[in-house]
């Protein structure tokens, strides 16, 4: 009998005859078991399991989460009691609805299928959704556990509002009643302009739209078509843990908390609470409320104007009688005004006579002194007489001491031109010496320089010969020694003879 393989549909069970295609059915009734390489058996091992599990849907913690760069998610789901590995496909991923985490309870919905490169058996999936509201707290708790940690929930980050803001814009869904009660409580408390993005607050996308809108008003400037909003509101109504949970996704926490307008967050009811409330500037429990704190009663204001120009007019008035009944009061006191201007005017005129008869006496004096001082005064041409002598003797004594100076720099230079011209070699050559250079110019000291038959120069004290050495030298001829003779006759030869 052939073997049987167990194959599962999506409501019943049942059994089929299973002979691979290469063997015969001889084969297999005289071995009784067939044989199987490991790839076929792989194969039928997979037809099986896909087979039986196509949809199934299995409750686990995930467990080493990770992503690869080609965008599949890898995991495991476990429990206490085994591990079943998982795979989540790129374009699955993006429509999970949910960012998967290490220590997630979730519930996953996909098909049972095996893998032979390892002989492991896995679980595609095709959805995943958390496993209760108890695992959405667990991982609310540990998501705000770790922002924390950061301290994107601490006080100083946080900025004050706008006393009086001009634009305000609006984060919330373009329908339903929040953007309504916000609009109706700023046009009944101060008119400002309404500046609304519109975004989904619930499901899959949400969670993106939300934060979009939050850093499109932050990148907004005077450039910009529209205007840069001086408070943010981002508001929904309310709603369950899990119609809220786009609030509490860590994008759109950290776009309100990198946020440089001041934002107030109103989501849901005063009992419900999201990450994006801790790191919101001010929190509102409604949205009705979050239109309160974003402007003042617009009557309030102008009540309190009036009331205070009342009281600074009464306080104005108060003051103006006290420093009038105490300019009364120090007037009394003063002396009178004639009397004092009367003195004062005797005085002038006192003092303007003294000073014409000080001025006049002064002008006496110094006109007196001046000219004492006038007659003592030399005249300037004896001074410019007495200036020219004095220049023209020192004149010639200059003159007289620089003849002399060059008179002795004279001397000098002639007694060091006689003494180099003593020390030329043009001296010595006129004594009877010779001058030997091979062509070049370079002096031949030696003997032993010159070579038979090598071209040289012999320089006399009357000019240069030009040679060329023999073989053999050639001895002197000594001449017999000549009496002198008479020194009258100039043209005899020297006595002392030549020295070559």
């Amino acid at each position: 009998m052939p073997n049987l393989i167990y194959t599962a549909g999506s409501d019943s069970v049942s059994y089929r005859p299973y002979i691979m295609a290469d063997k015969t059915l001889s084969n297999i009734k005289s071995h009784n078991v067939p044989i199987f390489s490991v790839g076929e058996l792989s194969s039928a091992i997979k037809n099986t399991v896909e087979g039986a599990f196509h949809h199934v849907r299995v409750r686990g913690e995930l467990s080493g989460f990770k992503r690869a760069a080609s965008g599949h998610m890898y995991f495991a789901l476990k429990d206490e009691d085994a591990v079943l590995d998982g795979i989540c496909w790129k374009g699955t991923a993006a429509r999970l609805g949910l960012k998967p985490e290490d220590g997630m309870d979730v519930v996953v919905t996909g098909r049972l299928t095996t893998y032979g490169a390892r002989s492991t058996y896995q679980i595609i999936i095709e959805t995943m959704e958390l496993a209760g509201e108890g695992a959405l707290l667990k991982l609310l708790e540990e998501r705000k556990r770790r922002l924390g940690e950061e301290g994107l929930f601490d006080a100083d980050r946080k900025q004050d509002l706008p006393w009086l803001p001009d634009v305000i814009g609006v984060v919330t869904s373009p329908t339903g009643a929040v953007i309504r009660d916000i609009i109706h409580r700023i046009e009944d408390r101060f008119p400002r302009h309404v500046l609304l993005w519109p975004v989904l607050v619930q499901g899959d996308t949400a969670a993106e739209q939300i934060t979009a809108a939050i850093e499109g008003f932050n990148a907004l400037d005077e450039n910009s078509p529209l205007p840069r909003p001086d408070v943010l509101i981002v508001a929904r109504g309310g709603g369950s843990l899990e119609d809220l949970w786009a609030f509490n996704e860590e994008n759109v926490v950290r776009a309100a908390a990198n946020s440089d307008i001041p934002l107030i967050s109103a989501v849901g009811h005063e009992t419900d609470t999201t990450l994006i409330d801790y790191v919101s500037d001010q929190r509102a429990p409604t949205p009705t409320a979050a239109a309160e704190m974003a402007v003042p009663v617009r009557m309030d204001l102008a009540a309190q104007v009036t009331d205070n120009s009342r009281r600074m007019t009464s306080s104005m008035s108060r003051s103006l009688d006290e420093r009038r009944r105490h300019l009364e009061a120090l007037s009394r006191g003063l002396p009178s005004l004639q009397r004092l201007s009367d003195e004062a005017t005797q005085r002038l005129d006192d003092w303007s006579e003294r000073l014409d008869n000080s001025l006049r006496v002064g002008l006496e004096r110094r006109k007196d002194r001046f000219s004492g001082l006038a007659a003592r005064l030399r005249r300037p041409t004896a001074l410019i007489d007495n200036a020219s002598d004095h220049l023209a003797s020192q004149s010639r004594a200059l003159n007289s001491a620089i003849r002399v100076k060059l008179k002795d720099h004279a001397a000098q230079l002639e007694n060091k031109t006689a003494l180099l011209e003593s020390y030329s070699y043009k001296r010595t050559l006129e004594r009877g010496f010779a001058l030997v250079s091979d062509k070049d110019g370079g002096a031949l000291r030696n003997a032993s320089d010159i070579s038979g038959g090598m071209a040289f120069n012999v320089e006399f004290h009357d000019g240069p010969v030009a040679a060329i050495a023999g073989g053999t030298p050639v001895k002197p001829v000594r001449k017999k020694a000549v009496k002198p003779k008479s020194s009258k006759d100039d043209s005899q030869e020297d006595p002392q003879g030549s020295l070559l």
